[in-house]
């Protein structure tokens, strides 16, 4: 897995964000709605006009397709957009242990879309993610939907997925108390800046 390294990344009005995520690593980014949380994912995503540069390792993003760079770094939005009738057209060939590590069954796969709640749709659009073993994780509120069962579910998953592969995480929520429990160092958006938090 790789290092990802802002270099400088500016969008709108506000100040240059410099930060590196060591592969393995988890910063957790905090801050009050408004406060440029997911447009800061959106850029790295290479979704949204920006300055600045992001690498993975020393390979820049602009040397690579778009498409390639939103594989390897991937974003998972905070409401993920869903283009078949059914979830399972929507996956590879997952094995039961990944549907039940989300709360799950293989008969998932049979469930149309239209009838996910919210926290469902959340959690399957989290597993559809991790299906293309992205080197780097953008999570835009993972657990904003969720009651605690699912919560831990998803904090065990990422952290598994982290564990095993060597991915990077960016873990953006309004809950501090989680980032602490999750992540290695904490940071919060706020005036138009990131900055850390001492923890």
């Amino acid at each position: 897995m790789s290092t990802l390294r802002l270099d400088s990344i500016r969008f709108l009005d506000w100040e240059p964000v410099s930060l590196e995520v060591e592969a393995g690593g988890k910063i957790g980014i905090t801050g009050t709605s408004g406060s440029g949380k997911s447009l800061l994912l959106r850029a790295i995503a290479d979704l949204d006009p920006h300055e600045g540069e992001a690498y993975l390792d020393d390979r820049a993003r602009q040397s690579m397709p778009a498409p390639d760079w939103r594989r390897r770094v991937a974003l998972l939005p905070s409401e993920a957009a869903w283009w078949y009738e059914t979830v399972g057209e929507h996956f590879g060939g997952l094995d039961a242990s990944c549907w039940e590590a989300l709360g799950f069954g293989p008969e998932t796969a049979k469930w149309t879309i239209s009838r996910l709640s919210a926290g469902e749709r959340q959690r399957l659009a989290l597993l559809r993610m991790l299906e293309g073993q992205p080197e780097v994780l953008l999570l835009d509120e993972p657990t904003a939907n969720l009651d605690v069962d699912s919560t831990n579910r998803v904090e065990a998953l990422v952290s598994h997925y982290q564990t095993s592969t060597g991915a990077a995480v960016l873990w953006v929520s309004h809950d501090e108390s989680q980032l602490r429990r999750t992540s290695e160092k904490v940071m919060r958006m706020e005036g138009r800046r990131l900055e850390a938090i001492q923890v």
